[in-house]
């Protein structure tokens, strides 16, 4: 196998990005979303939407990372400071996609992924992190692997409106793991 590590993702990274977004999505939440949301995940607006994301985040302490073999992105991680209300933006983040090609995981890519995405937000003062996940059996493996790293389910329920007209609504679980410590 040829070198494996994390990097920082640059704008050109963005095609590759969208292409292991809708490889991870189509596996897992075929039976969940319908085949029109996951062909639009690797189209052009896609791929712009994460080049945006890259060359121009949100803030300092929003990122995302990818996981390479060699020159080939076969994962990536995209965090930030949560937005959920009951959190504190300051010292509470979230993993807000974490995806690694169907066919390479296994290989220490999505572990090598979270690791680098928990030094990125200890570095920027996070205490804890975050993530959503499907509460059905899509996210079955997700949450598997997540737990096995010590995260948990903090006992936090939404329902994501992906259209925001009520047609086509996911429950969600909330997991989390604790970072760091208060100085």
């Amino acid at each position: 196998m040829a070198d494996a590590s994390v990097r920082g993702a640059v704008p050109d990274d963005a095609a590759s990005i969208a292409r292991v977004q809708a490889a991870a999505w189509r596996a897992a939440y075929s039976t969940l979303l319908p085949a029109e949301v996951l062909e639009d995940l690797d189209s052009p607006v896609a791929r712009d939407q994460w080049r945006e994301s890259v060359a121009a985040p949100p803030s300092a302490r929003h990122r995302v990372l990818v996981a390479v073999t060699g020159a080939d992105v076969v994962g990536f991680a995209a965090f930030g400071p949560s937005e959920d209300p009951d959190l504190v933006a300051m010292v509470d983040a979230e993993m807000i996609a974490l995806c690694v090609l169907p066919d390479r995981i296994g290989e220490g890519h999505g572990s090598r992924l979270v690791n680098a995405a928990v030094d990125h937000l200890r570095d920027d003062g996070f205490l804890h992190v975050r993530v959503w996940l499907a509460a059905g059996a899509e996210d079955e493996r997700m949450h598997a692997f997540l737990a096995g790293a010590g995260w948990a389910d903090d006992g936090s329920r939404r329902e994501l409106d992906l259209h925001g007209d009520g047609l086509l609504v996911v429950p969600q679980v909330r997991l989390h793991a604790a970072i760091g410590t208060a100085p």
